[in-house]
């Protein structure tokens, strides 16, 4: 227990954390803070505590799961965030230089981990994105964007943010009616179908998740636009042809850095000579890491998040031009506390989907991401590309006013939807 004791001494430097131990035992550690609710945590075995000392996120992560970990006051985003205080991303003090031996394993590990061949990658999408349609629609907004919001203020609503995101993402990438678009990633289509309906586009939306394919043809049908909004179970490396425009949105992470360049060089290979492209992905703050052994093993294996170092090479090896670059630091962390907070709420529903087992997974999993984006490394990047430098305007003023526009835009139709609702409704 000494070793399990020396981590929470390590880890709990604000705010307070009580442990029951299965044998009784009381310990506490920290201090009350004003910002943080204290929570208590009982165990209900002995090997649990000496688990998580000896591989602290997989082992304290399978026993929230399975039910030997049980948060008694406060709840599992408490802990997290509790545990996440003590050490954030913007810690004070002088830094030191790391240890090179530690580093090696790292790098090594995170190599071995990072490969991500075409056969492996359809597995590992299928894994993750061919869960129930349900249990999708009981935390996302209604477009199901499973991605980071853009919050023009906190106290937007999921559905709001996730409009403001594509028209966001929308304004970057210049569009114009009659234009091919390319969606790396498409999801659910609901990016792809959007941008046909503001801008009048054609698009071909890729994935490589059967689950998420059927709805966006559905999506597609229904909106009686299947001949311009195609989609296909496709790898992006199997793509041919030549497109407009390259729109890739939280796909990025599933590519692998042994495979950025190729990535990179089908891309510039795709687009055309005054082509823009617009990379949405989660990154790092700090350099390249490794994926938590947890998340790998649970919700994403042959998942990686690149540094913004480890993207830059890769693209400029293809001679993309990065002509802008856009960090969004808290955006994910209100958007997934927005998430977190709609699975709470469907927990009996979840649980009669699949089990309890899988809603702790599942919580655990939201309350992870979200304390990594509200003080841990993580942030999402928009890069966007060009291959030639007079491609865009020179100035970023085109961003704003076709933001502007097509949020207006959005906003008329949704209040003609509206009317068109109550006068025949």
């Amino acid at each position: 227990m000494a070793l399990f004791d020396a981590l929470m001494r390590r880890v709990i430097k604000r705010g307070e954390l009580t442990i029951i131990h299965a044998d009784g035992r009381e310990q506490t550690f920290g201090r009350p803070g004003p910002d943080l609710k204290p929570v208590t945590v009982r165990f209900v075995d002995k090997e649990t505590p000496r688990r998580i000392a000896r591989w602290p996120r997989i082992g304290a992560g399978e026993a929230y799961m399975d039910g030997r970990l049980i948060v008694e006051n406060g709840d599992i985003l408490d802990l997290i965030r509790l545990v996440r205080n003590g050490n954030p991303f913007e810690k004070g003090g002088k830094l030191q230089a790391p240890n090179p031996i530690r580093r090696a394993v790292l790098d090594i590990l995170g190599r071995l981990d990072r490969l991500n061949w075409s056969r492996r990658s359809k597995r590992n999408v299928a894994h993750h994105y061919d869960l129930s349609d349900r249990l999708y629609d009981l935390f996302l907004d209604a477009d199901r964007q499973y991605s980071c919001a853009y919050f023009t203020d906190p106290a937007n609503s999921l559905e709001q943010a996730q409009a403001d995101k594509k028209a966001h993402i929308a304004a970057k990438l210049a569009l114009r009616p009659g234009l091919k678009v390319l969606d790396i990633g498409c999801g659910w289509g609901g990016m792809a179908l959007y941008l046909n309906r503001v801008a009048n586009v054609d698009v071909l939306g890729i994935t490589l998740s059967e689950e998420q394919l059927a709805v966006a043809r559905r999506r597609a049908e229904e909106a009686g636009v299947a001949d311009r909004v195609k989609f296909e179970l496709l790898d992006y490396r199997a793509v041919t042809g030549e497109f407009d425009r390259i729109v890739s949105v939280g796909m990025f992470e599933h590519v692998g850095p042994p495979h950025y360049r190729t990535f990179f060089r089908q891309c510039r290979n795709l687009l055309s000579e005054d082509g823009v492209m617009l990379l949405h992905t989660i990154g790092r703050m700090g350099g390249p890491s490794t994926t938590d052994a947890w998340t790998a093993k649970y919700i994403f294996p042959g998942g990686y998040i690149p540094a913004l170092s480890e993207i830059v090479p890769a693209s400029e090896s293809a001679r993309m031009i990065a002509s802008d670059v856009e960090a969004l630091r808290l955006h994910y962390a209100f958007t997934l506390q927005h998430w977190y907070d709609r699975t709470v709420a469907h927990r009996a529903e979840i649980e009669a989907l699949y089990d309890a087992r899988f809603f702790r997974m599942w919580q655990f999993y939201l309350a992870g991401a979200l304390t990594s984006f509200e003080g841990g490394g993580m942030c999402n990047y928009q890069i966007q590309y060009i291959r030639n430098r007079r491609t865009l305007p020179i100035t970023r003023d085109y961003m704003v006013e076709a933001e502007a526009a097509l949020r207006r835009q959005e906003a008329g139709d949704g209040e003609a939807q509206i009317a068109e609702r109550r006068r025949f409704g």
